[in-house]
């Protein structure tokens, strides 16, 4: 699977880690930055990598900062992106199953590197159920109001 991963500086070694243990699982990873731990503004890599799970270019996406909510805000700006915040593997595979999400969004100061692989596994483990549930994922993408 080709997998985007994009982080700030709160967040740069667990980005770090999981592009590793993805690679080594056989994955395809896009490391869309930063580099270094000097302080960066996450909306910059948020944008980012909503831009390139919207084009395609990515099946999936995996952002990252210190708490999550600052960089899922970001991603969600973008309308081909349905991004989820997550901090355990259950609401990881239902953000997959029921909502289609293309990106997940953790936290490195709320949650360790072994539950981050779990989140992230159950995110890339898991298909969309489609059904009832397509017709609400329609809506998140075309609003009406």
């Amino acid at each position: 699977m080709r997998i985007a991963i994009a982080s700030d500086h709160a967040a740069i070694d667990m980005k770090a880690a999981l592009r590793e243990w993805l690679i080594e699982e056989g994955h395809e990873v896009a490391d869309l930055g930063p580099d270094s731990h000097d302080s960066v503004d996450y909306p910059d890599y948020g944008y980012k990598l909503a831009a390139v799970v919207a084009e395609g270019t990515a099946e999936r996406g995996i952002a990252l900062c210190g708490s999550g909510i600052g960089i899922s805000i970001a991603a969600n700006r973008n309308p081909g992106v349905r991004c989820a915040l997550v901090s355990e593997p259950l609401s990881a595979r239902l953000a997959r199953e029921h909502n289609d999400a293309n990106v997940i969004a953790l936290g490195a100061r709320l949650i360790g590197i072994e539950q981050a692989k779990a989140c992230v596994a159950a995110f890339i483990g898991t298909d969309f159920g489609g059904g009832r549930h397509q017709r609400r994922v329609d809506k998140l993408s075309n609003p009406s109001c």
